[in-house]
């Protein structure tokens, strides 16, 4: 069956509700496509925008089956969902993009390392954790100060832990191992600046987004910077490194790549995401065509967009819950009184400190001036 319907509107199905979900399904939409969610809990995020929201989740098959019958082709929100779940919707005859493949090199951090430093793409030194390797074995190879992660379900931050001696040592393998059994260490990387870009990719073509410079806050990312403040040398380096890192895992579709860089202006991946990043809903307002229109055209082998910046510069900061409670803004007059901000809210029922809640945009020719006026008006909204 073709994945373009020319009988009905191409339904799109979605692994996930939320933010992420939400502005893909929003882009799906404009373009004359519907969407299909699978999530956990009713009217998420993105399941709020579409009467084909189902609730369940991947290991609750007869709700699973009928998503997925649902839907004309399917892509996911994160890249948690294991592998084995994407291959069974391939032998279902549906197209899953990025594909089960793509996402069984991702899933497992030290799987995507390996495969990484396999196809020579520099990243920080690494080693498996096994059951009984000690704090002294870890530190002859990667030094006294290394980390700690999970190689599943890590994500802002969360199954990370700085080690720096024996007692951290044995105290982090015992949290981090509640949260996925399976760890492995990397070397502590004094890097000078974090960097990010948007790849997408289709049969046909590759495209890349902006180099950004990310700032992150209590390991959240915080602030995005486009473009970076690099020089071009770097912006090369890394362009060309995320197009290399996206073909090694054979993938298609939009990725979003971390970056460190060095003192020296060499970089290392820090890690891929086989989907919409926060490091990219800048675009949305910056770019011709932004992130999530592009996942779109991508998933479903359309031409892409341009994703060259609309001004000069452009800033995006989070906006992070500051209380507990109802997650909707508690004083919209002051959070658009400034005329230039593009204010984004995702739509979750439930506000915590510290949740991701919505972000907001500043574009311009005057970098110090936006980013003066985006860090005023984060601390402002109440939500």
């Amino acid at each position: 069956m073709a994945v373009l319907r020319k009988d009905r509107k191409t339904i799109i199905g979605i692994l996930g509700g939320g933010q992420l979900a939400r502005m893909s399904a929003m882009q799906a939409i404009r373009l004359g496509f519907e969407v299909a969610i699978l999530e956990k809990e009713k009217n998420s995020p993105a399941g709020a925008l579409t009467k084909k929201e189902f609730i369940g989740w991947v290991d609750q098959k007869k709700i699973f089956d009928e998503f997925i019958e649902a839907s004309d082709i399917i892509t996911l929100e994160n890249e948690f969902i294991d592998y084995k779940y994407l291959e069974y919707i391939e032998s279902k005859g549906k197209k899953v993009i990025p594909d089960s493949k793509t996402v069984s090199l991702i899933q497992d951090k030290l799987i995507q390392k390996t495969t990484f430093r396999n196809a020579g793409i520099p990243v920080p030194d690494f080693i498996e954790v096994k059951q009984n390797s000690s704090y002294s074995e870890i530190k002859k190879i990667l030094g006294k100060k290394f980390l700690l992660k999970s190689r599943k379900m890590g994500y802002d931050g969360y199954g990370n832990a700085t080690v720096k001696n024996k007692n951290q040592f044995v105290e982090a393998i015992d949290r981090l191992s509640k949260r996925h059994t399976e760890i492995y260490a990397e070397k502590f990387v004094p890097f000078v600046k974090e960097l990010a870009i948007m790849v997408v990719r289709t049969k046909k073509e590759i495209k890349t987004y902006p180099v950004v410079e990310t700032i992150q806050k209590n390991h959240i990312c915080h602030t995005v910077i486009a473009p970076a403040r690099v020089n071009e040398k770097i912006i090369r380096s890394v362009n060309e490194i995320a197009v290399e890192a996206v073909r090694s895992i054979n993938g298609f579709g939009i990725f979003g790549i971390e970056f460190f860089l060095l003192e020296d202006d060499s970089v290392l991946v820090n890690e891929i995401a086989p989907r919409p990043h926060n490091t990219g809903h800048y675009t949305i307002e910056a770019c011709i065509i932004s992130q999530f229109e592009n996942h779109i055209r991508a998933v479903l082998g359309l031409p892409l967009g341009d994703t060259e910046l609309v001004q000069p510069y452009a800033g995006m900061i989070n906006l992070l819950g500051k209380r507990n409670g109802i997650g909707v803004v508690q004083n919209y007059y002051e959070a658009l009184k400034n005329k230039n901000v593009h204010l984004h809210i995702y739509g979750k029922e439930e506000s915590r400190v510290g949740r991701k809640m919505g972000h907001i945009t500043l574009l311009g020719t005057d970098l110090n001036k936006i980013l003066l006026q985006a860090k005023k008006i984060e601390k402002q909204i109440i939500i």
